[in-house]
């Protein structure tokens, strides 16, 4: 039993950290989503966020400040998002696509033109970051059979931002079904017309839906590169952005399945991890490619197994015209 949790625990622990991103930009496309505005740029805001708080830590040392620019940088790429498909109707996939295009050239230019690493920031003192935090008594407690390392390295030893993500999934839930806003939200995402017709501002209520979803994509982002990571490199969000838009496909747009999909994806290439260097009998060592494509071969998978199946908001992707 103490072999079993010495082993399990770790896995476990890694599948909270790798899969913080992905919950954080899932539940932000969510709001988006249900509001009837696709959002194909979560990899963008993320990419973007993630350089905006490493690029400000690295100035400063902070890394508060690095997650307030994380989060302006983000919040400013979901209003010209809001601006492209909102106000002038533009199409919701290619205004995505474009800020993702967007975001990988410039992160790399400004990288270059400002730290001449390359692309990638300096690394990041321990102050600049957001590091690890350990619960009260985790110590004293860590050689305690099975609670020990659950309590201090499962349930503890985690930054602050894996507790605000593990927090933002039942508060998503809570907002989208038992508040005011939230019904309207899924409301303008099915029937934006009869929103319209209640006298509500279906143009306000998608604005504020992408502004949430900027908001948690530029956490996202500052996760990787000032907690998760300490530096920011290029295109370090390495497809995660596409892998929470699965997610929440695969979770049909609902909080808690999303977060179940965010937690098996970051249990798969938390595994994965684990199994570099593991020798399988007479085939030898795992590969390293065999092992890293794994999260991308499941999202092939539940995408192309579950997309017909998922029912997207009605109105999602199309832009509302008022009626006069």
């Amino acid at each position: 039993m103490g072999d079993f949790v010495t082993d399990i625990v770790p896995i476990l622990a890694a599948t909270l950290r790798v899969a913080t991103p992905l919950i954080l930009c899932a539940m932000g496309g969510l709001f988006s989503e249900r509001a009837g505005i696709f959002d194909i740029g979560l990899e963008g805001k993320m990419l973007a966020g993630a350089f905006a708080a490493a690029s400000v830590a690295a100035f400063t040392g902070s890394a508060w400040l690095g997650l307030g620019a994380a989060i302006v940088v983000a919040l400013a790429l979901a209003l010209l998002h809001g601006f492209a498909c909102i106000t002038y109707r533009g199409n919701q996939i290619v205004s995505g696509v474009a800020i993702n295009i967007l975001v990988s050239g410039l992160t790399i230019v400004f990288g270059m033109a400002w730290f001449k690493r390359g692309g990638q920031t300096p690394s990041l003192e321990a102050g600049a970051r957001f590091m690890p935090i350990e619960f009260l008594g985790a110590a004293a407690m860590r050689d305690v059979p099975f609670i020990g390392p659950v309590y201090a390295d499962l349930i503890g030893g985690h930054n602050l931002l894996v507790y605000i993500a593990l927090l933002v999934v039942p508060l998503a839930h809570w907002v989208l079904t038992a508040t005011r806003f939230g019904l309207r939200l899924r409301a303008v995402g099915e029937m934006p017309l009869a929103v319209d017709t209640a006298g509500i501002s279906v143009y306000w209520l998608r604005y504020r839906a992408v502004l949430i979803c900027g908001l948690l994509t530029g956490i996202a982002g500052a996760y990787l590169s000032i907690a998760q990571n300490a530096a920011f490199s290029r295109d370090m969000s390495a497809g995660q952005g596409f892998i929470a838009l699965a997610a929440m496909i695969f979770g049909k747009w609902r909080p808690w399945p999303a977060f179940g999909a965010c937690l098996m994806f970051g249990f798969i290439d938390a595994t994965a991890i684990r199994l570099q260097g593991v020798r399988l009998g007479d085939f030898g060592e795992v590969p390293v490619q065999a092992i890293q494509v794994l999260p991308y071969l499941l999202t092939v998978i539940l995408l192309a197994g579950f997309m017909g199946r998922a029912v997207a908001p009605k109105a999602g992707g199309v832009a509302y015209v008022k009626e006069h």
